[in-house]
């Protein structure tokens, strides 16, 4: 099933393969992202980091089976915001849109602000939107040079981070199996009955998310991939989850163990004063750098492809202004989305360059309510409407995904859930507008697909 039989002409370049969706997912997702958040986990579900990010990786699993399911039948871009206006109504899926737009538009920002936090530690005298600016500018260059270009430049990415990854671990290791933390790895931070508190732990959760957010993006590029576009979403979705869920637990196992009887003097540096633990200030410098790299450029770069190409897909159907839906006449990228995506970077890196925590719950409430409405889509579309008869996969599995998710989305933060809620009361006056003044809706009939 190609755009064209959806009532869209074909205007992104087709070029991408599994493994570049796979390469995406986890640049996205970011190889060691748990050095820049392992503070903040640890202080929820203390010793038990691995735990957490778990229970996190299963909550997503579920989400990449919905994922996969709706990329079957509307292989288009737009992800969540495509799935449910054709799955469940047209209105609800603005809302979706709406909703990941909290999550997409705020992730660049989110990166440029932790990237630039961890070099002004090691660089005071560069103020941090000196950081920013740098990241920012290369991020939108990169992205609009074109996917096949990105893509080249995610290998690059990928390859470092596993690099640095793999220098950390081998020396952790050796640290632990030295006598340093626990002296070996045990099973405590699975289950410490000492600390476990189920509550805490579902906060920690909902911080560790963070982390996996961006398997969710890959739907982003339906229209650029090579062959099944349907199949090929939920294959790279859930292959990038468990190869990264992997690593995920690895080394915040290791970490974990390492950092038994140590006192962190903030949770920004936490995973960093680990690293020297394992090997010096030397490797404590080079976690510090290589997570803002990864942060500020790899990640960033992904980041803004993607919230590009679902600012285009909702442009294109006319619920955002038509001038976000033009493609470059050489690079073939949505090159205004682009610039758009840019200065609100810069707008929102402004406003909240000190408060990063109350940033990162917004982009998590963003993506998890995101996920909700896609759970629901699934069981709408499958099992209500086209009656699949397949009970796990179009019922079971995304009933489960919800479950949890509205799980982790209840333990969050209280001041994320009413500044969420207050984004999602803004859409509903934006859409009431939408409705009054629009002439007709370009999406094309669900009905007819």
């Amino acid at each position: 099933m190609d755009v064209e039989d959806f009532g869209y002409k074909q205007e992104l370049k087709r070029s991408l393969t599994l493994k570049d969706l796979v390469v995406y997912g986890m640049i996205f997702m970011i190889p060691i992202a748990p050095f820049g958040i392992f503070g903040y986990v640890n202080a929820e579900a203390p010793g038990m980091v691995p735990l957490a990010y778990i229970i996190g990786m299963i909550a997503m699993i579920f989400t990449a089976v919905s994922y996969g399911s709706m990329a079957r039948a509307f292989p288009v871009a737009g992800s969540v915001y495509s799935y449910a206006q054709r799955g469940l109504n047209p209105h609800v899926g603005f809302i979706a849109g709406w909703l990941m737009l909290l999550d997409y538009l705020l992730i660049p920002p989110l990166l440029y602000v932790y990237a630039a936090m961890a070099l002004n530690h090691l660089y005071p005298e560069i103020p941090k939107v000196g950081f920013i600016l740098a990241f920012l500018v290369g991020a939108t260059f990169i992205n609009l040079r074109g996917i096949s270009f990105t893509a080249r430049m995610n290998l690059v990415f990928l390859f470092a981070q596993l690099a640095v990854l793999g220098i950390f671990l081998f020396y952790a290791w050796n640290a632990l199996h030295g006598g340093a933390g626990h002296g070996e790895l045990t099973l405590k931070p699975f289950y410490n009955p000492q600390t476990f508190d189920f509550s805490l732990l579902m906060q920690a959760v909902s911080i560790a998310v963070l982390s996996f957010l961006g398997f969710d993006a890959i739907s982003t590029l339906a229209e650029e991939i090579k062959g099944d576009p349907g199949r090929s979403v939920g294959k790279a979705a859930l292959i990038t989850l468990g190869v990264m869920g992997v690593i995920f637990v690895v080394q915040t196992w290791i970490a974990t163990d390492l950092a038994a009887g140590m006192g962190f003097k903030s949770a920004d540096t936490a995973f960093y004063e680990i690293a020297e633990v394992a090997g010096g200030s030397w490797l404590a410098t080079l976690t510090a750098v290589a997570t803002a790299l990864a942060w500020g450029i790899a990640v960033a770069v992904t980041a803004q492809s993607a919230v590009s190409r679902l600012l285009f897909g909702m442009a294109r159907d006319g619920k955002l202004p038509k001038a976000l839906a033009k493609v470059h006449p050489k690079y073939n990228t949505p090159h205004i989305a682009l610039y758009l995506v840019a200065v609100l970077s810069l707008l929102i890196c402004y406003l909240f360059i000190n408060s990063v925590d109350t940033l990162t719950s917004l982009v998590n409430f963003g993506a998890l309510s995101g996920f909700v409405l896609l759970h629901l889509t699934v069981i709408n579309y499958y099992w209500r409407r086209q009656q699949s008869g397949q009970v796990i996969r179009h019922l079971i599995f995304p009933a489960v995904g919800l479950i949890i998710t509205l799980a982790i989305m209840y333990n969050m933060g209280v001041a994320a859930q009413k500044l969420g809620f207050l984004w999602i009361a803004v859409g509903l006056v934006y859409l009431f507008f939408l409705n009054r003044h629009s002439t007709g809706s370009a999406l094309p009939d669900p009905s007819n697909n």
